[in-house]
């Protein structure tokens, strides 16, 4: 494991415009999502050929999912998917699921989990749409769900929804605060659900590696240190983009930290991180159009 210095995905130029993404907005809440579409696939094929180290990294991904040299075709779905499924958040913050077909699998395991004790971490990745776990707490609105995240990277997309909806960002705790933990211990203890995305680091994050997509990789500590030491149970969720308005919202347990003696915690921890690494790999492999990391996720330091 290691602290290493700032990840490359947070020195990337932000190429995106505040003008720009309201016309968006405007575009997609008034002419609907379908005419939005179409103004997207202009937006996708513009970050192609004007954003080359993102295709660089982005191809360098594709050929391990795919198995295969990857086309330009393919690198273009791959910037559309990731535009698509940032073009639906508008709609799922809005609670607009009536223009989804969401299929959910797996939630009955996370509500028996919860039912033996309150709250659980669902660990996700820049996989698809997070968003989609909206789906789940409108379907059980029961299960209140909170996100930990990494807000300075998106501010300025944040800043748009939250003035579609200001109730969008309500549940969010903030990573890289001296109270993160105390925050996301209170929302377990209330019963929430607390997702986090885990293929990400912050600056100075310690690291551990493991093997994705064939060749090691290093992944955050931050996410299993936080569900060891709170001793809840991790599910990984993902939330594919199918193609149309079609999306998958899967759910599968890959740790109980609740059951784990201290003394066995860091085995526990590295046994999680593989078995999500694996499991990010197979989703990978499945839907390849769907990992959204533009940068070299496998350099070596």
């Amino acid at each position: 494991m290691t602290g290493g210095p700032t990840p490359e995905w947070m020195r990337q130029q932000e190429r995106s415009h505040l003008g720009g993404l309201r016309l968006m907005v405007w575009i997609s809440l008034r002419l609907g999502r379908p005419v939005g579409r179409l103004v997207l696939r202009g937006i996708a094929l513009y970050f192609v050929l004007f954003s080359p180290t993102a295709r660089r990294h982005g191809r360098a991904y594709l050929e391990r999912a795919l198995g295969r040299p990857p086309t330009w075709r393919d690198g273009y779905r791959h910037v559309f998917t990731f535009a698509s499924t940032v073009h639906d958040r508008i709609y799922l913050l809005n609670d607009r699921f009536d223009l989804f077909d969401i299929r959910i699998t797996g939630d009955e395991t996370v509500q028996q989990a919860l039912d033996r004790q309150p709250g659980a971490f669902l660990v996700g990745a820049h996989l698809g749409s997070f968003e989609v776990l909206r789906a789940m707490a409108h379907q059980h609105a029961c299960t209140p769900v909170a996100m930990l995240m990494y807000e300075e990277n998106a501010r300025k997309i944040n800043a748009i929804l939250r003035a579609i909806n200001p109730r969008a960002q309500q549940d969010v705790v903030a990573l890289g605060h001296p109270d993160s933990m105390l925050r996301a211990r209170d929302k377990l203890d209330a019963g929430c659900l607390v997702g986090m995305l885990a293929d990400r680091s912050l600056a100075n994050d310690s690291t551990a590696e493991c093997m994705f997509l064939g060749a090691p990789a290093r992944f955050p500590l931050g996410p299993w240190r936080m569900a060891a030491m709170l001793r809840r149970p991790v599910f990984f969720m993902s939330g594919l983009y199918l193609g149309g308005n079609r999306y998958e919202l899967h759910f599968e347990l890959l740790a109980d930290f609740s059951a784990v003696e201290r003394i066995n915690r860091e085995s526990a921890m590295a046994q999680a991180m593989q078995a999500y690494a694996d499991r990010l790999g197979d989703m990978c492999r499945r839907a390849p159009y769907n990992w959204f990391n533009f940068f070299d996720f496998w350099q070596r330091t």
